[in-house]
This record gives structure tokens, C-alpha cells and sequence, in this order.
């Protein structure tokens, strides 16, 4: 990507920026969580009992929809969160489709099925930033838990370079970081949202729902109060795969900008 002009951040800019990079990837670590993998007992009785601050955003108002649900909790809540799990998520007793797939093909695609270009596209951030899923995993890579944690990696790259006072290096990664939101999550989250808010059977999955419509919210906030700060500029560039081919019928070079 193209290179940002230089910047100087104050102490207090980068003390701000290195918490709200922490908090970002705490989050996106257990919000990834939640969309790979069914609840444990040990994770609803943690739910049952989490901090709500009150603040009226959408991350806290979903927090507030689980806790409230699971102040309801019994002796089958566990199963009945993994039934509702697998139903919405993975397609269980449903003969035709997965009602909301986490995957982000499936809502960019024109045939709405796996392994499509945007996973593709997910594939050649990971690799930008020198990540990439085990050699075993057979799960398609823009699954939004991926994609999650993904943005927590270079949160914490981020805050690395801060911490080496790397201006190149945070500029850099929060600029890949900024793109790889607009391209690949601000573009399809709201519509995955409104697929398990019409699916979920529980208060507990829509209120997963809302935390991610929050979090869509407080990245696009992020983003836009960074942006000037790091001289990042207006234009959000795409990354493009290798074999991708631009409206002449030319090959785009290897990480090419759109």
C-alpha cells in the first residue's frame, strides 16, 4: 500500500491510541470466540456476571440482552445456546441452507456460497501482514472468527510499533487494518446481523448480533479519528489477490491496490 506521510504523534495521542488498540483486541478476540466455537458452562456463568457499563452503545446494549437472558439461566441453558448455535451457524435440521453463515462469501457472493472472492481477497491481507491459518485447518478462511482475529493481530501489532516508536510500521499496519475493515467486514456484517436477528431462537445470539453491529459502529468511529492523526488520507484502498484482473483484463501484481 502506498506509503503515509510522516507522522508525530504527542505522548497523550499514542497513550490514547495504544488503549484503545488493546481494548480492540481483547474484543475482537472474544467477539471472534463467541461465532467459532459453542459455550462453555464456565463461559455462561462468566456472561451471567459481566460488568455492563451502562454506556448506551450497541456493544453494551447486547451485553445487557445476554445478561438479562441468561439471568433465566437453568440446567439446559448450555444445550439450548449450543442447539441455537448450531441451527443458525453451522445449518443443523436445516435441509437447504445455514440460516446465517459467518462467512463472508456467502453474503458478498452473487451465488451466496462458500469459497468465493472475498475469500480470496481475506487470504491476501493475511499473508500482507505475514499471518496465515495452520496447515490443517479446513475451514474457509473469511469465516468471520478469522477475520476477528485477524484485526486483534495487528491491533497488537500496532501497539508494538508504538511501543518501538516505528511511525512506518503503525502507519503501515493500521492502514492495512482500515482497508481490511472497509473491504471485508463493514461491507457484509450488518447484513449477517439481520440474518441471526430473524434465525436465533435465543436473546443470547441476538444480543451477539448487536454486539456486532457495535462493533462495526466503534471501528468505523475509530478509523475515521485515526485517519488524520496518522495521515492516512481519504481513499481506502482494497487488496487485491494476485490473479485478480482489472477492468482492462490485466493481471493485478501481487498485493496490488485497487
Amino acid at each position: 500500500m502506498d506509503q503515509p506521510n510522516r507522522i508525530a504523534l504527542t505522548g497523550a495521542e499514542a497513550q490514547e491510541m495504544r488503549e484503545a488498540n488493546e481494548a480492540r483486541a481483547a474484543f475482537c478476540r472474544f467477539l471472534a470466540s463467541l461465532y467459532l466455537y459453542e459455550l462453555t458452562d464456565e463461559q455462561i456463568e462468566a456472561f451471567a456476571h459481566i460488568d455492563v457499563a451502562g454506556d448506551g452503545t450497541a456493544i453494551d446494549e447486547g451485553l445487557s440482552t445476554i445478561k438479562e437472558y441468561l439471568r433465566h439461566r437453568h440446567g439446559g441453558t448450555r444445550q439450548e445456546l449450543a442447539v441455537d448455535y448450531a441451527r443458525v451457524f453451522l445449518g443443523a435440521g436445516s435441509y437447504d441452507r445455514i440460516l446465517a453463515p459467518p462467512y463472508e462469501s456467502v453474503f458478498t457472493s452473487e451465488e451466496r456460497i462458500l469459497m468465493q472472492d472475498a475469500r480470496d481477497g481475506a487470504v491476501t491481507y493475511y499473508r500482507r501482514a505475514g499471518l496465515d491459518l495452520p496447515a490443517d485447518n479446513t475451514t474457509p478462511e473469511d469465516h468471520l472468527g478469522f477475520e476477528l482475529q485477524f484485526v486483534a493481530a495487528l491491533a497488537e501489532r500496532a501497539n508494538e510499533a508504538l511501543d518501538g516508536s516505528d511511525e512506518a510500521a503503525l502507519a503501515e499496519t493500521m492502514a492495512l487494518a482500515r482497508s481490511f475493515f472497509a473491504h471485508h467486514q463493514q461491507n457484509w456484517l450488518p447484513a449477517l446481523c439481520d440474518a441471526v436477528d430473524e434465525f436465533a431462537e435465543t436473546d443470547f445470539y441476538r444480543g451477539v448480533a448487536r454486539m456486532t453491529r457495535g462493533y462495526v459502529e466503534s471501528e468505523a468511529a475509530f478509523f475515521d479519528e485515526v485517519a488524520p492523526v496518522l495521515s492516512l488520507g481519504d481513499e481506502v484502498a482494497e487488496i487485491r489477490p494476485a490473479w485478480d484482473v482489472d477492468d482492462t483484463g490485466a493481471l493485478a501484481a501481487e498485493g496490488a491496490v485497487a
